[in-house]
């Protein structure tokens, strides 16, 4: 039995999120588990780096799973590819020792949000950004970003239906960067609660347009509430970029997605 870890590129739009659900429901791990069992003659079982809301992206899913077929590195690759749906694409395989697990292994989860603040919404990149209308404060917005750095308790930020035991996270940078009518937010954390990143952004649109100003993001934090905070931005901007792992594994170095996705920050 080898284990194998593999990185995923997937457009989120015509699924239900990362993780398998009930029948009915379409998953980007549902429909990569039978593909994968197909190349493989045998039923897989995908483990994810984490998890991701209906419509949300990912340029490097990391997951691993396990097979005592024999193929090719390259036979992995182009035969799942073959048989998957344009919107998903294996991008690299390797194999792994047994003590390697995507989900339990990974130290640290990347995402970038993309904001398209214009006064016209895009084609090209419909449902790939988030398109804002209304012009919007990048300063103040830049400087509020940077409070959500260091541990806090995200309980504000976080759905009700959140499934987490708590919700202390480490975040090891949170940054916003503009690039033409883009405004790209950068965060990295231990690890994400449910709609975490979304409300996050929420509450950054809101000082954007001066419904608040940056030092309400102390108050949200202060009130532990999920009330307390503003909307929960759309998934159509946000894209799982990286997971963090030890060195020891040796894992693919990847470009945190396409051109006009892998500003510096």
């Amino acid at each position: 039995m080898q284990r194998y870890a593999i990185g995923i590129e997937f457009c989120g739009t015509h699924y239900r999120g990362w993780q398998t659900q009930q029948a009915g429901v379409v998953s980007v791990q549902e429909t990569l588990e039978q593909v994968l069992s197909k190349v493989a003659n045998h039923s897989v079982i995908l483990h994810g780096a984490g998890r991701t809301d209906a419509g949300v992206h990912a340029t490097n899913m990391v997951a691993h799973f396990d097979s005592p077929s024999d193929r090719t590195d390259h036979g992995w690759v182009r035969g799942t590819n073959s048989q998957l749906p344009k919107d998903i694409s294996v991008q690299w395989i390797k194999r792994m020792n047994d003590d390697f697990h995507a989900r339990f292994k990974a130290n640290s989860r990347r995402y970038r949000y993309v904001i398209y603040n214009a006064p016209h919404r895009p084609a090209l990149l419909h449902k790939q950004v988030t398109h804002i209308h209304t012009p919007l404060d990048f300063l103040a917005m830049q400087q509020a970003a940077k409070k959500f750095e260091g541990t806090h308790n995200f309980e504000s930020f976080r759905a009700a239906a959140c499934q987490s035991n708590q919700p202390i996270r480490h975040v090891s940078h949170c940054t916003l960067t503009q690039h033409g009518p883009f405004m790209v937010l950068d965060i990295q954390a231990d690890g994400f609660l449910h709609h975490m990143v979304r409300n996050i952004v929420g509450c950054l649109l809101d000082i954007g347009q001066h419904v608040h100003d940056e030092d309400h993001i102390d108050t949200i934090f202060a009130a532990l509430d999920r009330k307390a905070a503003g909307m929960t931005a759309p998934p159509d901007g946000l894209y799982f970029i990286q997971a963090g792992y030890p060195e020891i594994f040796d894992l693919p170095q990847v470009a945190l997605g396409p051109q006009w996705l892998n500003w510096p920050t």
